[in-house]
């Protein structure tokens, strides 16, 4: 086997490593997978009524894509967990001091926390059709859409695998986690940013998180004030590309260099 195929295998090692543990603490992977579906309908029942569409379209047309972007970001918090426990534990250095791919480590829980996130956009997209939410473009726009959502996910993977790297221990984290909130919620998630004070608005245009949501939006055929009342919204699927890759081109590099030095 080649080197590249040794750390495969390791790879896919590590990731089993975190598939034992979903068996293990089935309550915790559920509520992470069903957290989502929580906050879709909490906020469907509380803002629904209260919005209305020109065409009469239901507000989970809108609500529903913000949610699977929305689910994205808080996958950022699992990553930063499992990674400062694993290190603060000792695991990290057991596993760097056994004869396997130095890159396994990393690799195994990006393939983890991967599959954890497409499953959580698997429950999604039931709870969405369950509640009345179609995609309205196709099939392979729809692909592409689910294709931005776990693009910006492997980006923001590495935003928390950096962090969890770099803070002391898992109080640490929850402070850092506290910063996650703010950034789902000043997005065009659940409102377009045209409905924004001009301020906020523009805080919200330039997130991410809202380039995803409106890209995902468009490809979906759903409803977004959004996509046509700013340059962002009309250029929301090249900045749903653009943005994540360059969060990998900052974070990667940093997560690496880390990594190398972590016991120095």
């Amino acid at each position: 086997m080649t080197a590249f195929g040794w750390a495969l295998a390791d790879s896919w090692t590590i990731a089993r490593r975190t598939l034992v543990h979903w068996r293990m603490q089935p309550g915790m992977v559920l509520f992470n997978w069903f957290f989502p579906v929580l906050m879709l309908l909490m906020f469907g029942g509380l803002l629904g009524g209260a919005m209305e569409f020109p065409d009469g379209d239901s507000y989970y047309e809108l609500l529903v894509p913000g949610i699977f972007a929305l689910g994205m970001l808080f996958g950022l918090e699992g990553t930063m967990t499992a990674v400062t426990e694993d290190k603060s534990k000792g695991v990290t250095d057991r596993f760097r001091s056994l004869p396997m791919s130095s890159a396994a480590v990393v690799l195994g829980r990006c393939i983890a926390d991967m599959l954890d996130s497409a499953v959580t956009l698997i429950v999604l997209v039931a709870a969405g059709l369950a509640l009345g939410w179609r995609w309205h473009e196709g099939l392979p726009a729809a692909l592409a859409a689910f294709g931005l959502l776990l693009l910006l996910r492997f980006a923001l993977l590495w935003v928390g695998i950096f962090i969890g790297l770099t803070v002391k221990n898992a109080q640490s984290v929850t402070m850092v986690q506290v910063l996650v909130w703010p950034v789902g919620f000043f997005s065009s998630a659940f409102v377009a940013t045209s409905t924004m004070p001009d301020w906020l608005g523009t805080i919200a245009q330039w997130n991410p998180l809202s380039a995803t949501a409106t890209a995902s939006r468009t490809l979906f055929g759903n409803p977004d004030p959004s996509a046509s009342a700013t340059w962002i919204g009309t250029h929301a699927e090249v900045a749903a590309v653009l943005a994540p890759l360059l969060l990998i081109a900052i974070f990667l590099p940093l997560s690496a260099h880390r990594f190398r030095t972590l016991s120095r």
